[in-house]
C-alpha cells in the first residue's frame, strides 16, 4: 500500500463534517433565524471544507491510480469520484458567489440601488438558489460517503488483507 492509500481514509471525514456543518448552519440561517454565529458557521467551515476536500480528492485520486482499470467495482468508484468532485464544485461555487457579493464594487452598487444586505445569505433574491445548492452539496457529500463505504465494505478496495 502506498501512503495515499492510507491518507485518503484519514482525511475524508474532515470535509464531510465541515460541509455538513456549513449546510446545516446555512439552512438554519435562511429558514430559522439569521444569527451572525450561523452565518459564520456557514462560510468558515465551507472554506475549510473546500481545502480539506481538495486534499481528500487528491489523495483519493492517487489511491485509485493503482487499481485495475477493468475492476468490477469501477462503476461505484466512478460514482464516488464524480460525487466528490461535484461537491467541491457546488461549495466552491457558493464561496465564489459570496466573494463576488462581498466585493467593494458590488457593495457600492447595492448601496446606490438603495439595498445593502450584509451577506449573500441576507439577499432575498439569492435565498432559494443558495438553499438548493446547500441541499445539493449535502446530497453529494452523502453520495460520496455512501459509495466510498460500498467500495471499502462491499468490495474491500484498498483494505489491508
Amino acid at each position: 500500500m502506498n501512503i495515499s492509500t492510507e491518507l485518503h481514509p484519514a482525511v475524508v471525514h474532515l470535509p464531510i463534517a465541515l460541509f455538513l456543518l456549513a449546510t446545516a448552519a446555512g439552512l438554519l440561517y435562511l429558514f430559522w433565524r439569521p444569527l451572525p454565529a450561523l452565518r459564520t458557521l456557514t462560510w468558515i467551515p465551507m472554506l475549510l471544507g473546500e481545502i480539506a476536500g481538495l486534499v481528500a480528492v487528491l489523495t483519493g485520486l492517487l489511491a485509485q491510480s493503482g487499481l485495475p482499470p477493468d475492476a468490477p467495482y469501477r462503476g461505484v468508484l466512478n460514482l464516488h469520484i464524480g460525487a466528490g468532485l461535484g461537491q467541491l464544485v457546488v461549495y466552491g461555487f457558493l464561496l465564489y458567489r459570496r466573494w463576488l457579493f462581498d466585493k467593494a464594487k458590488a457593495r457600492r452598487d447595492r448601496a446606490a440601488a438603495g439595498v445593502d444586505y450584509p451577506d449573500l445569505l441576507d439577499d432575498p433574491s439569492a435565498r432559494v438558489w443558495v438553499a438548493l445548492l446547500l441541499v445539493l452539496g449535502a446530497l453529494l457529500v452523502l453520495a460520496t460517503g455512501w459509495n466510498g463505504g460500498r467500495l471499502v465494505y462491499g468490495w474491500g478496495v484498498n483494505v489491508r488483507g
